[in-house]
């Protein structure tokens, strides 16, 4: 403990450090103006004075190496999350030195089917880079949490709560040894959320934004090209659902000294934005002495995301109820197509049976696929959720009946 406080005090060091997060909305093919953008976004890493840079959907590997090429001067460690298909899109530049990189890969994340959505591909999850400030480790996290997409629609909600608990158990879990504990990233919750709230309780986070009086919001912003002017006008600040959330430790406390939107509305000489998101960018001051350790009461949180998940547990079943009765209603008709073969000569009505049963048949092996292998994961999943919360919530109750 002293070796650090000593370390700050003697050497001197820059104490300040400025941690900034973007969502670059980097979708090859999708995203309107991205390679203009992804230039740009790189530029204006290169130009400004950034210490840790937390970026996601950075879906092409190619747009990532273009950012660490014309940043490396100024932020030469790098590394990118590779998961999933696709990739998990995720990636952290420094200039501090990585000495430890992991990745946890979210056990549930979207549906496989839901191409337009593209998360399950995406194989997302929590990534980990522990960086070595002077004589400090710091654990830098970056997630990018599942969307709604829907706000009138529960669809995805147990999976982004799952998501939640999930990274506040794997922060919870592996910060032990870290002088402070820092998360950048796309939340996709707004701090009134159910995932807002676990992620912070449970993994006892402070928001960096917490002492700031305006709403800085992050996406759907009325200032931002790519937001519809529907948006605009219903909500001009948009939606904070971008976060830098931090804690200290024994030896060392944080102080934020800065929080705000650091890139200009437009790119220069252009009538667009950087991305449909805004970056935000905190500055920290690590000073020795020990953290005030945050107490949420996040006990209501999670018992509401239990019952979140048993709901979501009853639909699963009742979902594999209806595959199952559909898939044994198709077998009706390829069966019975199979007796008419030899009632008809004409090769075009040949070719349009054949046509059908393969129609039918593509859908049949979709209803047993998503009726028996990815209703288990998804039952396990949510199953092995619910019990890491329930022990979890066990022991809270424990500690305070001690206390």
């Amino acid at each position: 403990m002293s070796d650090v406080k000593d370390d700050i005090k003697m050497t001197n060091v820059k104490t300040l450090i400025n941690i900034l997060t973007l969502n670059c909305w980097g979708i090859p093919y999708v995203s309107q103006n991205r390679n203009v953008r992804m230039t740009a976004i790189a530029e204006k890493f290169a130009t400004e004075n950034y210490d840790i840079i937390c970026l996601q959907e950075v879906w092409s590997v190619k747009d990532f190496k273009m950012i660490r090429a014309k940043t490396e001067e100024q932020l030469p460690y790098s590394h990118y999350f590779y998961s999933g298909v696709l990739g998990s899109g995720i990636c952290i530049l420094s200039r501090f030195p990585i000495k430890d990189v992991i990745f946890h890969k979210w056990p549930l994340n979207g549906y496989v089917h839901k191409i337009h959505h593209g998360d399950w591909f995406g194989g997302k999850g929590v990534g980990l880079c522990r960086l070595q400030i002077h004589n400090m480790n710091i654990n830098v996290y970056i997630a990018h949490l599942h969307a709604e997409y829907n706000n009138h629609s529960n669809e995805y909600t147990a999976h982004r709560v799952l998501q939640a608990f999930d990274t506040a158990q794997f922060i919870r879990m592996t910060s032990g040894g870290a002088d402070s504990v820092i998360l950048g990233g796309d939340l996709n919750a707004e701090p009134q959320d159910l995932a807002y709230k676990i992620i912070c309780g449970v993994a006892g986070l402070a928001d960096a934004c917490s002492n700031i009086s305006s709403n800085l919001g992050t996406n759907e912003c009325a200032n931002n090209s790519y937001t519809s002017s529907k948006l605009a006008r219903t909500c001009p600040e948009g939606k904070r659902i971008d976060h830098i959330l931090y804690q200290g430790s024994k030896n060392v406390k944080i102080e934020v000294t800065n929080f705000q939107h650091p890139f200009p509305k437009r790119i220069p000489y252009k009538d667009f934005s950087y991305s449909d998101h805004e970056a935000i960018m905190a500055t920290f001051k690590f000073i020795p002495g020990e953290f005030q350790t945050i107490n949420v009461d996040v006990k209501d949180s999670i018992k509401e995301a239990i019952s979140i998940c048993e709901t979501s547990l009853k639909t699963v079943r009742r979902r594999r109820f209806w595959y199952l009765l559909v898939g044994c209603i198709l077998i009706i008709p390829l069966v019975w197509s199979m007796g008419l073969d030899c009632s008809f000569t004409s090769l075009d009505v040949t070719i349009g049976l054949n046509v059908i049963r393969i129609f039918l048949t593509a859908i049949l092996c979709y209803i047993l696929f998503m009726s028996s292998l990815w209703n288990s994961v998804e039952t396990n999943a949510l199953k092995a959720g619910c019990l890491g919360m329930e022990i979890y919530l066990a022991n809270l109750n424990n500690n305070l009946c001690k206390k």
